[in-house]
């Protein structure tokens, strides 16, 4: 039986130095140098994840690995991904392949919609992806990223109604907006700070810029 954990958690715990959640998955990357180092590196999280019984995502890349831990069960941070991130991070360090926390990131796309279904059954066709819970919809390989359709009480007129959603770890939000400011960018609203920042470009284009602070 699976215990589930806070982001807060999961931060205050050792040996997860090289983890940050974002949301509310725990994300680690790894600069592997080369292809054949990733290689190996997975085939330890592999070793691992079988023993354990319990399977991280990972997306290696020429010279980079990417991998993610969240119990789909509950879709939240249990002690299972605790220790299997431990394992990982000592793996990667017998292997001298340091980890990057301020690489880490993540981002959805976001639809307001006042019919959520009838919008999320367009978007599913569009893209083939499927139905998820009440309001998301993705990719049911895992492959790319989810959509979420956010319920709308009245129909809004003036403003995007599509914007993307961006994960980062809590510690760089705050320089994150400020280089979008720096930018040409406007803050739209820091009402939800630091859970999130309602950004947009210079012609108007939204972004949300979240953490996994404030959703426990």
């Amino acid at each position: 039986m699976v215990v589930q954990i806070t982001p807060e958690q999961f931060h205050d715990s050792e040996g997860v130095a090289d983890w940050r959640v974002l949301w509310s998955v725990a994300f680690a990357l790894y600069r592997t140098g080369d292809f054949a180092t990733g290689v190996k590196l997975v085939a330890e999280i592999g070793r691992l994840a079988e023993a354990a019984g319990h399977h991280p995502d990972v997306n290696l890349r020429a010279t980079v690995l990417e991998v993610r831990l969240v119990t789909k069960e509950h879709w939240s941070l249990t002690d299972a991904d605790l220790a299997l991130a431990r394992q990982i991070s000592d793996a990667a360090a017998a292997l001298g392949v340091p980890a990057d926390p301020s690489a880490t990131r993540t981002w959805e796309f976001a639809i307001d919609a006042y019919d959520v279904d009838r919008v999320r059954a367009f978007w599913c066709a569009v893209l083939g992806y499927e139905m998820v819970g009440d309001s998301d919809i993705a990719d049911p390989d895992g492959l790319y990223p989810p959509v979420f359709v956010q319920q709308m009480d009245v129909m809004r007129e003036g403003r995007n109604r599509i914007h993307i959603d961006v994960g980062v770890p809590h510690e760089q939000a705050e320089a994150r907006v400020a280089a979008a400011v720096a930018a040409g960018g406007r803050i739209v609203t820091d009402r939800f700070a630091p859970m999130h920042w309602t950004l947009a470009d210079p012609e108007g284009n939204e972004v949300d810029l979240a953490t996994w602070v404030g959703r426990d």
